[in-house]
């Protein structure tokens, strides 16, 4: 299973409670901000601010914090709202060590579902 469309956080008025009400993670790379939406699915939104350079590289690094995200999917946590939202230091990482930072980051705000294996 991957995310679909349907989970993609859209509405300003999301973003609005996000911001007031959600829990902020960070790393030198990359922010997380959370909080529980009441529904039975997790929704997500990356968010590559402007001063990090041209739309060719915020496009290019919001797509693999994306894939990244896809990837874990399956062992995350259902029912928050989560904002990614990249650092200019990301920029001139790996993907391997955004995804390492993203792994950090999910850990720590109890996104992530143990694997008991």
């Amino acid at each position: 299973m991957h995310p679909k469309n349907s989970h993609r956080l859209r509405r300003s008025e999301d973003f609005a409670q996000l911001k007031a009400e959600g829990r902020i993670t960070k790393h030198p790379l990359l922010t997380l901000s959370s909080r529980k939406n009441g529904l039975f699915v997790s929704r997500y939104a990356v968010i590559t601010p402007k001063h990090l350079g041209k739309a060719v590289q915020r496009n290019r690094i919001r797509r693999q914090v994306k894939e990244i995200i896809r990837h874990l999917y399956p062992r995350l946590q259902g029912g928050f709202d989560v904002v990614v939202i990249v650092r200019h230091r990301a920029m001139a990482e790996s993907f391997g060590a955004i995804s390492h930072a993203l792994n950090v980051l999910l850990s720590r705000a109890g996104l992530l579902i143990k694997d008991d294996r």
